[in-house]
Order: C-alpha cells, then sequence, then structure tokens
C-alpha cells in the first residue's frame, strides 16, 4: 500500500536513484585498453565464485548503457550510482591514462545528464588493478598513494559534471572479506594484511578527497560504509561483550576514524596488529564529509567465540524469522537505528542510503513478465523505515535501490538476483521487475507530493 511510506518526509529534492558498480555490469574485461582487476583473477581461479562465474561479459553494460538509462527512465529516477573502473582508465594502476577508457565514462555522464539522471560517482567499487596487487595491494602504502592519482585523474576530467563523489565503496568488504575471510578478491586469510589494508584503504580515501577537492573545488565528497545493527544472541555477559565487539569490526573500526576519533582502542588490542600509521594520516582520515552512505541490508545476531579468530565471535540463526534468497535476515527497523545513530553518534550533516535491496529467485513468467512480491514487500518496509528515521531528525538526502539490473553478484556469480530490472544473461534481454514498476511509483508519488507544496 502507498500510505506504507511517508513520503512526505522526504525532502522536496529527495534523490532516487539507482546503484551499479563497474565489475558488476560493465563486462568488456578486455576491450579498449583495460587490463585486469583483481576480480578477474579471483573468478578465473577455480572454486572461488558460485558456479565458476565470472564478470567477463555480465550485463554487457559498456556496450548496451544507452539502454540502461532508458531503463533509468522508465523507473522515473533522478540519480544513478555507478562506479568507475579503476583498470580501463588506468591500466597501470597509476603512471599512464588511457584515453578511451576514460571516454566511455565521458559519454555515459553525458548521457546520464541529457535523461535528467544525476550521476553519483564511486571512484573505487573493489577492483583493483592486478598490476597493484602484485605490488602488494591495499596492505601497501603505496596503494594508497596511487589511489589519490587515480582520483584526481577521474576527477580533472569528469569534475566539470559530477558534483556527487564517493572515494570507496565498503571498505569492510576489501579489508575483512578480502583480506581477512579470503571470500573475496584477492583472497586472502591473513589478519596482519586486514589490518594493513583497512588501514590503507581508509587513508586512500581521505588522500583522494583531498585530490578530488583540488580538482573539482565544487564536489561533494563522501565515502560510503556498509553498517549492521548487531545484538547479542543471549543475554550473558560474554554474549554482549562478543556483540561489542562485533560493533567494533564492522561499524566503530570505520566510522571512528572517518569521524576524527582515530582507531578504537578496544579493537586495536582484539586484532593485535600495529598500524602503519604515519605522522598526519590520521587527520587525513577523518577529512570533513559532505556526506555520509550507508549501505544496509541485515541485521546481524553473535555470540562469543573465544577460541575462533578475530574478533572472536560466531553468527548465530535466529529463528522464525523472515529471511531473502542470500538467507539474509529482513529486518527494517535495522535502517532506521542506524540512520539515527550516524546522526546522533556522529553527527552526519547530510546521509544518503547508497544501497538496500534483496534477491530472490525471480523467474519470467510465460505472459514476459517477472512477479517478485517479497521484493516490493522488502523495498517498500526498508523505505517507511527511512522516512520514519527522517522524521526523527535524520538528514536523509537520497536512497539508491540496490540493484537496477541483475548483476555478477562476486562470490555467488550469476545465481542471486537483486535487480528491479530481470537479466536474461544468455541474451540479454531486459525485463523490468514489479519491483521496478512499484519503485517508479513510490518516485512518481514523492514528486507528487513534492509539487504540490511547492
Amino acid at each position: 500500500m502507498s500510505d506504507r511510506i511517508d513520503l512526505a518526509a522526504f525532502p522536496h529534492d529527495f534523490l532516487w536513484g539507482t546503484a551499479t558498480s563497474a565489475y558488476q555490469i560493465e563486462g568488456a574485461v578486455a576491450e579498449d585498453g583495460r587490463t585486469p582487476s583483481i576480480w578477474d583473477t579471483f573468478s578465473h581461479t577455480p572454486g572461488k565464485v558460485a558456479g565458476d562465474d565470472h564478470g567477463d561479459v555480465a550485463c554487457d553494460h559498456y556496450h548496451r548503457w544507452r539502454e540502461d538509462i532508458g531503463l533509468m527512465r522508465r523507473l522515473g529516477t533522478n540519480a544513478y550510482r555507478l562506479s568507475i573502473a579503476w583498470p580501463r582508465v588506468m591500466p597501470g594502476g597509476d603512471g599512464p591514462v588511457n584515453p578511451k577508457g576514460l571516454a566511455f565514462y565521458d559519454e555515459l555522464i553525458d548521457g546520464l545528464l541529457e535523461a535528467g539522471i544525476a550521476p553519483s560517482v564511486t571512484l573505487y567499487h573493489w577492483d583493483l588493478p592486478q598490476v597493484l596487487q602484485d605490488r602488494g595491494g591495499w596492505p601497501e602504502r603505496d596503494t594508497a598513494l596511487a589511489c589519490a592519482e587515480y582520483a584526481s585523474t577521474v576527477a580533472a576530467r569528469l569534475g566539470d559534471r559530477v558534483t556527487h563523489w564517493s572515494t570507496l565503496n565498503e571498505p569492510l568488504c576489501s579489508a575483512w572479506i578480502g583480506h581477512l575471510e579470503g571470500r573475496m578478491a584477492p583472497g586472502l586469510t591473513d589478519l596482519t594484511a586486514a589490518v594493513r589494508a583497512s588501514y590503507h584503504l581508509l587513508l586512500g580515501h581521505g588522500l583522494a578527497a583531498q585530490a578530488i577537492r583540488a580538482e573539482a573545488p565544487a564536489a561533494q565528497v563522501g565515502i560510503v560504509t556498509n553498517l549492521s545493527t548487531v545484538h547479542p544472541a543471549t543475554d550473558h555477559e560474554e554474549d554482549v561483550r562478543a556483540a561489542h565487539r562485533m560493533d567494533g569490526h564492522v561499524n566503530r573500526w570505520w566510522l571512528d576514524p572517518l569521524h576524527g576519533r582515530g582507531f578504537p582502542a578496544d579493537m586495536r588490542e582484539v586484532y593485535g596488529v600495529e598500524l602503519p600509521e604515519q605522522e598526519g594520516d590520521l587527520a587525513t582520515i577523518a577529512a570533513p564529509l559532505d556526506w555520509l552512505g550507508l549501505n544496509y541490508y541485515m541485521p546481524a545476531t553473535v555470540a562469543d567465540d573465544p577460541t575462533g579468530p578475530a574478533p572472536r565471535v560466531r553468527s548465530v540463526r535466529r529463528p522464525d524469522v523472515q529471511r531473502t534468497g542470500m538467507d539474509w535476515e529482513v529486518d527494517p527497523s535495522g535502517i532506521e537505528t542506524l540512520l539515527l545513530r550516524l546522526t546522533e553518534e556522529y553527527g552526519a550533516r547530510r546521509l544518503y542510503v547508497t544501497e538496500n535491496g534483496s534477491s530472490y529467485p525471480d523467474v519470467v513468467r510465460p505472459d514476459g513478465t517477472v512477479n517478485d512480491p517479497e521484493r516490493q514487500d522488502y523495498l517498500e518496509r526498508h523505505l517507511a523505515a527511512c522516512a520514519s528515521a527522517a522524521r526523527k531528525g535524520a538528514p536523509l538526502a537520497g536512497y539508491f535501490a540496490w540493484s537496477l539490473l541483475d548483476n555478477f553478484e562476486w562470490a555467488y556469480g550469476y545465481d542471486k538476483r537483486f535487480g528491479l530490472v530481470h537479466v536474461d544473461y544468455g541474451t540479454q534481454v531486459r525485463t523490468v521487475k514489479g519491483s521496478g514498476y512499484r519503485y517508479a511509483e513510490i518516485v512518481r508519488a514523492h514528486r507528487g507530493q513534492a509539487s504540490r507544496a511547492a
């Protein structure tokens, strides 16, 4: 029902968007000068990705971007969050620029603006050039310096048209899942490397923010974090402490240094890894944010695991709880809780929900439609929670649904579908799902309210 969402809680200039990332949709991995990224390497390593899938073709967005902008127009969205493929722009990781790579994004940005869609550009969405990984990757300081050079190059080219910039997407995943758990590229299981990577990712953010602002003084610069509400499995003291450690691992380790509080002392003790600090780094990491992005999918429920790896917790599956096709718990209250926490505890000046969505096993029906009532319900309930947070004072300025298209879902391959638009990977035929039409209705309804109030 449309009255589930208090649309009047959102500002009149609210950004209604969709989100994607380069490796997940572009394909064309060896065209026009692009070199391999760590995800090309990882996905072509047998057994790393479900079905041994990879992003070689993905959604072929590199060739079909005009069609995909047309889909955005059908949805009525006024913003689009995309990422730039670092190895497409700087094939050597640093140094010479690839003109064809920049030309692709030039055209894409112009096409979005012509369609009345504001581009929100993420510089790093996990596709580190493999050549930089071969030199040590994010555990090395040089990668943060290369990130700044890359940011400067892209901002110099696109900064006359792009004002909304994100330095990094979900550094937690790059550091913890990629270097500690090994389930994402580069596939390491090394606590020391993971902690060093986490530090240099945040340093890279700060240096990239400086570089963007130097090239595009009007830029609005932020970072995208993936956060979770954390609950102890029981009220026993050891589980309560475990939940606090988990909150440190997934939330405070990232938010505290970004907001000038330094890295949490309790988590430094948990990890037991010396940070590669140099004078001035913390100030660089804490460069003022014009906005902060929240990616929210699910809460975490944890118990103490005293003999396990840092942060010494284990996930607990709560019974009788609604779950998505990813087996992720559905809890819309979490997005409201986090938006209010960012507002009240960290003093966020402007917030965007930069990703929120759900995967279900969609099927194209004989009549050519895709009915996905569970995703529609997920969307409506989370938007209602966002509106509630806005009513309570969260400075929420936009919402980007994950995702515009079904795409390459990292280690899950093509089995999991998050799109508002269904993609037949064999034919590349796009079909707007019921959730896409529902999102379009919500966008129109808000726009109508805003125009009547003007």
